[in-house]
C-alpha cells in the first residue's frame, strides 16, 4: 500500500458521519437563527440595496438582467427548465461533491467541508448586515418574477419553500455552490471531462440566476470572492494531512530552541572497526538505501506563519556532504579529542532548511575502534525515538515490536489521576536558585560506560533503583567536583533546607510497541535531589524515599496531558511563550534520563556496535543533562554540561564512577567490586 493510500485510509478511520451530520446541523441552525431575529427596517433596507446595485449596474454598462430577463419570459419551456434548474441543481452538485469526498477522498474531505461551511456561515453574515431584494421581486423596475408566473413547482419563491430568506441576494449561494464544486473538482485533479462540466455548470447557474432575475452579476461576482477567500482560509489554516503537522509536543522544542540552546538529541556510537573500515561513502550507501523507512529523513520543516505550527514537507534531494560528513581529531586522537569533537556538534544548532539529522564519521579516535555521531533534532523525536532512527540503519533488520495490547486503567480513573496529578503539579515551588549558564552554546560532553549488572547491584544493595542510583551518582558528582573546583555545591543549589537542592526534571517514556519512532512521548517529572557533602549512602537513601513520585502516575499523567493539551487551546505565539515559561531554569537546574535499551548484537555498514552514549541537549538555564542507556550488558552515559557551570564533563563523569563505587562499596558484594572496576566507554 502507498504512503498517500494508508494516509488516507488512516483520516478515513479518523472521519465521524455523526459529527460531520452535527456540524452540518449546527451550520443551519446559525442560518435559521439569523433568519428569524426581526430587525426593524430589513425589507426596506434591502429594497435600498438592491436598486442601488441595479443603479451601480447599469452605470457601469454590465445591466444584463433585463435583457435576458425579458428574453427568457418568451420561451416558457425554456423558463421552467431555468426555474428548476435554479432549485435543485446547486444542492444535488455539492450534496454529491460533499458525499463523494466523505468516501472516496477522505484527505481531502475535512478542508473541502470547512471551506463548504465558511462560505455559509460569512454569507449568512453577509445576509444579516447587508440585506438585498432580489430583482425580481422589486416592483416598477420592469423586471418578471418567472417563478411566480411559471408556477414551478417546488421552485425557489413558491409556496412550497416559501419561508426560505426572501431578502439575501448578495452574495448569491447558488453561485457560490456550485463554483465551490468546480474548485474542489480542481483540487482533486479530477479529468478534464468532469473538470468542464463543472466549470459549465457555474456558466449556466450564473446565466440562469441572471435571467430568472433572481440575482445581479454583482451577486455572482461576490460569491467568487466568498469562495476563493474561503477555499484560502480553509487550506491555509486545515489543510495539512495530520502526518505532515508538527504535533504539540514536538513543537515544544521548537519554540525553546535558541542559538544558545540547541535542541538535537543523539547518540556516540562506537563500533568494533579498526581504523578506515568503515568509509563516509559505505555510510552514505547504508542511509541512502534506508531511506524508505526514514520519512524525517527526507523531509524538513515548512513554516506556514506565526500563527500556525509548522508542518513537514518533502525535500527529495539531500545534501549529503553534510548530513553524512566526516571528520578527522587531531593526532594523537583518543577519548578526550571525541568527547570536544562532540561537544562541539552540540553546540551547532541543525538549519531547518533541511532534514533535521546528521551523522558525522569520526577518524582518528582509535587504532581498532571508530566511532559515529548521530544527531536528530527534538522536533522528530525523542530519546527513544532516536535510538529506534538509529537501529533501522543497523543490521539486522529488526521486526516490528508487538502490541501487546495491555489494558490500562479507565476512563475514570485515568481522568482522576490526571487531575490529581494537576493539582500535585501546581502546589509544587518553583526551584529556588539558578545554577550558572552559558551566554553561547558551548558544552562539555562526556562519556562513561560501566557493567549494567553491577549497578543493578548496587541499587539492590541500598534497596533502590537504577534510576535513584543514576540521579544519587550526578547530585553526588557535582558536590564533589564543586568542592574539587573550590565551589560549594550545597550554596550553589540551595534551595529552602540543607543540604542543598538540585531540582532534576526527568523524563519518562510514554510510548507502547506500537508507537512510531517519530514525534515525542514523553513527560518529565521534577525531582529535588540533594547535594552538599554528605554519605552517598544517605543520598541515595534520600532520593529512594522521594521517587516514588516517578512511578506514582498521577504527576506523568498530568505532565503528560498538558503537553498534548496545551497547545490545543493556546494559539502558537501563547504555546511558545508558554513552552519557555516552563521548560529550564526557571524550573528545574537540570535533565537526567534513563532510557530502557535492548539486549541485541547489531552491525552498522558490518561493523559490529560495541555501545551507544547518549547525547542529550542542555535547557535554556538549565546547564547538566545526564543520559544513560542500557545496551547489550552496558549502561552508558552520556555528560553535556555548559562550560559556565563545568569546564570538562570528564571530570564529572569520574566522580560519578566514584560514587556509584562507594555505593557499591557500602552495599557490599559483587556490585562493589564490579562498579568500581570498570570505566571503558567501548565494552
Amino acid at each position: 500500500m502507498s504512503r498517500a493510500a494508508s494516509s488516507a485510509g488512516g483520516t478515513a478511520s479518523r472521519l465521524s458521519l455523526r459529527r460531520e451530520l452535527l456540524i452540518g446541523l449546527a451550520v443551519f441552525a446559525v442560518y435559521a437563527v439569523v433568519d428569524s431575529v426581526p430587525v426593524a427596517g430589513r425589507s426596506a433596507a434591502a429594497e435600498a440595496h438592491s436598486r442601488a446595485l441595479d443603479a451601480f449596474e447599469t452605470g457601469l454598462g454590465v445591466g444584463f438582467v433585463r435583457p435576458l430577463n425579458a428574453w427568457l419570459t418568451e420561451h416558457p419551456v425554456l423558463c421552467t427548465l431555468a426555474n428548476y434548474e435554479y432549485a435543485t441543481t446547486y444542492l444535488v452538485s455539492a450534496f454529491i461533491m460533499l458525499v463523494w469526498l466523505y468516501r472516496r477522498r477522505p484527505d481531502r474531505y475535512p478542508v473541502a467541508r470547512t471551506s463548504f461551511a465558511l462560505i455559509n456561515l460569512v454569507a449568512v453574515a453577509c445576509f444579516a448586515l447587508y440585506p438585498v431584494t432580489p430583482p425580481r421581486l422589486l416592483p416598477g423596475l420592469g423586471f418578471v418574477d418567472t417563478v411566480r408566473l411559471g408556477q414551478t413547482w417546488g421552485s425557489w419563491g413558491t409556496p412550497v419553500i416559501d419561508s426560505a430568506n426572501q431578502l439575501a441576494a448578495m452574495p448569491s449561494l447558488h453561485v457560490a455552490w456550485a463554483l465551490w464544486v468546480s474548485v474542489e473538482l480542481a483540487r482533486i485533479s479530477a479529468g478534464r471531462a468532469v473538470q468542464a462540466i463543472g466549470v459549465l455548470h457555474v456558466a449556466v447557474t450564473v446565466l440562469v440566476t441572471l435571467a430568472t432575475a433572481n440575482h445581479y452579476l454583482l451577486d455572482s461576482a461576490g460569491a467568487a470572492v466568498l469562495v476563493l477567500g474561503c477555499v484560502h482560509v480553509a487550506e491555509r489554516f486545515a489543510g495539512a494531512p495530520r502526518d505532515r503537522r508538527v504535533g504539540p509536543s514536538d513543537a515544544f522544542f521548537l519554540a525553546v530552541e535558541s542559538p544558545r540552546s540547541p535542541q538535537h538529541v543523539g547518540g556516540l556510537i562506537i563500533l568494533a572497526a579498526p581504523e578506515g573500515a568503515l568509509t563516509r561513502e559505505r555510510l552514505v550507501a547504508v542511509v541512502g538505501d534506508r531511506l524508505g523507512a526514514l520519512p524525517r529523513f527526507r523531509q524538513r520543516l515548512a513554516p506556514r506563519g506565526r500563527w500556525r505550527r509548522p508542518v513537514w514537507a518533502e525535500h527529495p534531494v539531500l545534501d549529503w556532504d553534510w548530513h553524512v560528513a566526516a571528520r578527522d581529531l587531531p593526532a594523537p586522537g583518543g577519548a578526550a579529542a571525541l568527547d570536544h569533537l562532540v561537544a562541539g556538534l552540540q553546540g551547532e544548532p541543525l538549519p531547518r532548511d533541511r532534514p533535521l539529522w546528521r551523522l558525522v564519521l569520526v577518524r582518528g579516535y582509535d587504532p581498532e575502534r571508530t566511532a559515529v555521531v548521530f544527531l536528530m533534532h527534538h522536533v522528530v523525536a525523542d530519546g527513544l525515538g532516536v535510538v529506534a532512527h538509529a537501529l533501522r540503519l543497523m543490521e539486522p533488520e529488526l521486526p516490528p515490536a508487538p502490541d501487546e495490547g495491555a489494558a490500562g486503567p479507565g476512563a475514570v480513573r485515568r481522568t482522576a489521576g490526571t487531575a490529581a496529578g494537576l493539582l500535585q503539579l501546581a502546589a509544587e515551588g518553583r526551584q529556588g536558585t539558578r545554577l550558572p549558564s552559558g551566554a553561547s552554546g558551548e558544552r562539555s560532553f562526556g562519556a562513561l560506560g560501566l557493567p549494567l549488572g553491577a549497578v543493578r547491584d548496587v541499587a539492590r544493595g541500598h534497596g533502590a533503583r537504577v534510576t535513584d542510583v543514576l540521579l544519587c551518582a550526578v547530585a553526588g558528582g557535582l558536590s564533589r567536583v564543586s568542592a574539587a573546583c573550590g565551589a560549594d555545591a550545597g550554596a550553589a543549589a540551595r534551595a529552602d533546607a540543607a543540604p542543598g537542592r538540585l531540582r532534576v526534571s526527568v523524563p519518562l517514556m510514554m510510548r507502547t510497541p506500537a508507537t512510531p519512532p517519530e514525534g515525542n512521548h514523553t513527560a518529565a517529572v521534577m525531582i529535588d535531589v540533594p547535594v552538599g557533602p554528605m554519605a552517598e549512602r544517605d543520598r541515595l537513601a534520600a532520593i529512594a524515599r522521594r521517587s516514588g513520585r516517578l512511578r506514582g502516575g498521577t504527576r506523568v499523567a498530568a505532565a503528560w496531558f498538558v503537553m498534548r493539551r496545551a497547545p490545543l487551546v493556546l494559539p502558537p505565539p501563547l504555546h511558545a511563550a508558554f513552552a519557555r515559561a516552563v521548560y529550564g531554569g526557571r524550573t528545574f537546574q537540570a535533565i537526567v534520563s534513563n532510557l530502557p535499551g535492548l539486549d541485541l548484537d547489531v552491525r552498522l555498514a558490518g561493523a559490529p556496535m560495541l555501545a551507544v552514549h547518549p547525547i542529550l541537549p542542555t535547557a535554556p538555564g538549565a546547564p547538566l543533562a545526564v543520559g544513560a542507556l542500557s545496551w547489550s550488558g552496558r549502561l552508558n552515559f552520556g555528560v553535556s554540561v555548559e562550560p559556565a557551570l563545568l569546564d570538562d564533563a570528564a571530570k564529572l563523569c569520574g566522580a560519578m564512577h566514584e560514587v556509584i563505587g562507594e555505593l557499591g562499596r557500602d552495599g557490599g558484594g559483587r556490585g562493589a567490586r564490579r562498579a568500581g572496576g570498570d570505566h571503558g566507554r567501548q565494552g
